[in-house]
Order: structure tokens, then C-alpha cells, then sequence
């Protein structure tokens, strides 16, 4: 998995990743204790708004970031959009009211709205063989996993020495040591494409992935992992604290427990695809997070004392989660083309938070009104319509080369030189407005 860090655009990349990725860490811890200072025991309230700022300037801003992306050289693009991260987090520790802070975190995450999708469609580029792209991905799901780890860790550390405000300095850092890091090294530019209207550009990335079945079925396998993921993310402090009794230490193995799931998937992921479907272990790794959310609202039902079930519980759904999760990058470079893939990574980016943004208040108001037992069983319902819906939506045989016609074209078109009537694998563009139906493929082979 590593050999991919030989290349040295990957490999300041990947660095870039990882520091932003703790300077973000600390942000959100210091964050929660900001909260505290400005409203007292209004802090959940306020930690609850400002999570909801987050995933609607994902859900608005990545779809019209990415439509534009093209207009920009993307190192100077990353590398700006970095500079106003570090800007905005400078300007954190000397918020006194809340709505200070609401105005900050909106404009903060617009601009990571604007840069991840641009960041991570930049990586096909870099590394196009299918092989040491998976590699890269199972190195980015690890990057998240391990700043799961490691930011609370160094946040504890420093918060021995300085006060909370200091954390968000350390997310200035991060920012400008990604700055640094992609401005170290020479990336692709965006390839020119045809003039498109306004309209027609800040909707294009959202169409293809909405007419591509395999991006249809990776949007509600997202579903899937949304409903896992948020009752881990939002519950496991309840479970533990709560419901077990326990203390801070317990919730952050608990967490650990996770993240250890889903590091241990990243690590075997890349092997597996080198001889599997993507299909087929995402339909898995979905089928596994069900599972265990089933098993453990059972076990709240039958015991009180749930800690070992607990942890084995979030073990396997870190595992499922990173299976669903990690492939999905392959799907998306395989289903535009290169002109495109900023504007489909950034509809996968709203796309996909869409779903964090109804799973996350989901979870914590099935637990708080219902308790646990009704929280697991209706998120594993909701997963469970996520993954059959994926199975219908992304057919078996939706990777292969499809026969259709092309009566739209002209004779003497290139795309038809070998004839109106031909065969291969589909994506989405102009000369393919929609997905070929088996009546049009039938139709086309008599």
C-alpha cells in the first residue's frame, strides 16, 4: 500500500491530507469547549447548529465549487482555499458571540466544501492505474481514521499546557502546512472543455452521477453507512456514559473501536479488489453494518451489561462502514471523464453529506425518545433500504460495455466512424445524455 507514497506528488499530497486533517481535529474539539464558554448548558444546542452550518455549506456549496473548478489552476485553487481556512480558524479564539461563530463555521466549511472535492478528483490524475489509485484510497480512509485517534490525543496533551484557545492555532498550522505542501509540487490542470451556461455547469456533475446506476447504488449505500456511522458518531458518549455508567476513557475506546474496524478494513481493501467487484464487497460491508445493528438492539433488549458486545459491535461496523466507503472513489473516476470529475466528486460530496444531515439528528432523536433498542433497529432499517436499494439501482452488469445507437449523430460523426450501432462502456456526457435500457440495448442488437 505504501509503494504509492514513492511518487512525490501523491506523497506532499497525502501530507497536505494529514495535516489539515489534525488541524481540523482540533478545531472541532475546540470548538465544543467554545461552545460551553458562549452558552453553558445551551452548548449541545449550539454544537447541534453549527454541525448543521457544516453539512449545509457541504450539501450547497460543493455542487456550485465544483461546477467552476475548472476556471482555476487547481494548485492555486487548493492552495487559496487553504489560506481562507487558516484565515477563519486565526479569527476563532477572539469570537465572544455565538452568531460570530455560525458566520465563521459557514464560511470555514464552504471553503472545505470548495476544496475537497477539487482535492480528491486531483488524485486519478496523479495516479490513473486503477491499482495504486485503490491504494491511495485505502491511505486516505486510513488518514481519517488515525486523525480520529490522534487529534483528541494531542488536544488532551496541549490542553495541559495551554487553553483551548490555542487549539485553534494549531488548525492555523495545519492549514498553512497544506498550503505549503501542495504549492510544493506541480499539479494537472483542468482540461479545457466545451462553453457551458451557468446552468448548465452547476448541474452537470449532480446529472451524471443521477444517470450513472453504480453512482445511484453508491449514493444509497451511503445510506447505509450514514445510519451505522451516526449512531456511532452521535451515541456512543449516551451508550457509554448513560446507559453503562461509564467514563470518558470507555467512550474513547468505545470510538477507538470503530476507527480500529475501519482501519483494519483499509488495510485489506486493496487486495480484495485486486480480485473482487466493487459491487459485491460494498453490498457486504453494508450488509455487515445491518447486521450488527440488528444484533445489538436484540442484546439491549435481553441484557443490561452491553460494554464487550458494545466494542465487538464497533468493531465489525468500522469494518463494514470502510468497506462501503473506501471503493467509492474507483466508481467515481470510472463513471466520468477527466473534465468531469470535479464537478461528480463534488456532487458525491453534497450527496453524501445529504444523508449525514438527516441520519445525524435522526440517531440522537430516536435514542433520546425511544432509547437504544428502537435507535439500532430503525437505523439498521434505514441502512437495510439503503443497501437493497442499492442492489437494485446498480445492476451486475452496469461496468461492461453496453450495445445502443447513436441516430442522434451525424453519419460522418467520429464517435460513429465504426457505425451508428456500437458497443462499449458508458459514462455519461454529451454523446450520452442517459444510461442505455435493456430494451435499447436489445433493440439495438436486432
Amino acid at each position: 500500500m505504501l509503494s504509492v507514497l514513492a511518487d512525490r506528488t501523491y506523497r506532499h499530497l497525502f501530507l497536505a491530507q494529514i495535516v489539515a486533517l489534525l488541524g481540523t481535529g482540533l478545531a472541532t474539539i475546540a470548538l465544543g469547549l467554545l461552545a460551553y464558554d458562549l452558552s453553558g448548558e445551551r452548548a449541545g444546542l449550539v454544537l447541534g447548529t453549527i454541525f448543521t452550518i457544516k453539512m449545509v455549506a457541504y450539501v450547497g456549496i460543493a455542487p456550485i465549487a465544483g461546477a467552476f473548478a475548472y476556471r482555476w489552476p487547481r494548485r492555486t485553487m487548493l492552495v487559496s482555499l487553504d489560506l481562507v481556512r487558516a484565515a477563519v480558524a486565526l479569527c476563532l479564539p477572539f469570537v465572544t458571540e455565538v452568531w460570530q461563530a455560525y458566520i465563521l463555521i459557514f464560511v470555514l466549511q464552504s471553503a472545505s466544501a470548495a476544496f475537497t472535492p477539487t482535492f480528491q478528483a486531483t488524485i486519478p490524475d496523479i495516479l490513473p492505474e486503477e491499482d495504486r489509485y485503490t491504494r491511495a484510497l485505502s491511505l486516505s480512509r486510513l488518514a481519517y481514521d488515525l486523525e480520529n485517534i490522534i487529534s483528541p490525543m494531542l488536544a488532551a496533551i496541549l490542553l495541559t499546557f495551554v487553553s483551548y484557545h490555542a487549539l485553534f492555532f494549531g488548525t492555523v498550522i495545519g492549514f498553512v502546512g497544506s498550503a505549503f505542501l501542495v504549492l510544493s509540487v506541480l499539479l494537472p490542470s483542468p482540461q479545457p472543455t466545451a462553453h457551458r451556461g451557468i446552468y448548465d455547469r452547476t448541474t452537470r456533475g449532480m446529472r451524471i452521477y443521477l444517470a450513472t446506476p453504480r453512482l445511484r447504488g453508491l449514493l444509497s449505500l451511503n445510506l447505509a453507512a450514514a445510519a451505522a456511522g451516526a449512531m456511532v458518531l452521535v451515541n456512543t458518549v449516551v451508550l457509554v456514559r448513560a446507559d453503562l455508567g461509564l467514563g470518558d476513557a470507555q467512550v474513547a475506546v468505545a470510538l477507538g473501536a470503530f476507527g480500529g474496524g475501519s482501519m483494519l478494513a483499509a488495510l485489506l481493501l486493496p487486495r480484495l479488489l485486486e480480485t473482487r467487484p466493487d459491487r459485491p464487497v460494498m453490498i457486504g460491508g453494508a450488509g455487515m453494518l445491518i447486521a450488527s445493528l440488528l444484533a445489538l438492539s436484540l442484546m439491549t433488549l435481553m441484557y443490561d451489561a452491553l460494554w464487550i458486545p458494545l466494542l465487538v459491535g464497533w468493531f465489525v461496523i468500522g469494518i463494514g462502514y470502510s468497506a462501503v466507503l473506501t471503493p467509492s472513489g474507483r466508481l467515481l473516476k470510472r463513471s466520468a471523464h477527466a473534465e468531469d470529475r470535479p464537478a461528480v466528486y463534488a456532487a458525491q460530496f453534497a450527496l453524501s453529506h445529504a444523508c449525514w444531515l438527516t441520519t445525524y439528528p435522526l440517531a440522537g432523536w430516536l435514542i433520546t425518545v425511544s432509547g437504544p433498542t428502537v435507535a439500532f433497529a430503525a437505523l439498521a432499517l434505514l441502512a437495510g433500504i439503503g443497501m437493497i436499494s442499492g442492489i437494485a439501482l446498480w445492476p451486475e452488469e452496469s461496468s461492461d460495455s453496453l450495445k445502443h445507437s447513436h441516430n442522434d449523430l451525424r453519419s460522418d460523426h467520429p464517435h460513429v466512424l465504426d457505425g451508428r450501432t456500437h458497443s462499449h462502456p458508458i459514462i455519461i456526457d454529451d454523446y450520452h445524455p442517459h444510461w442505455p435500457s435493456l430494451r435499447e440495448a436489445d433493440n439495438s442488437a436486432r
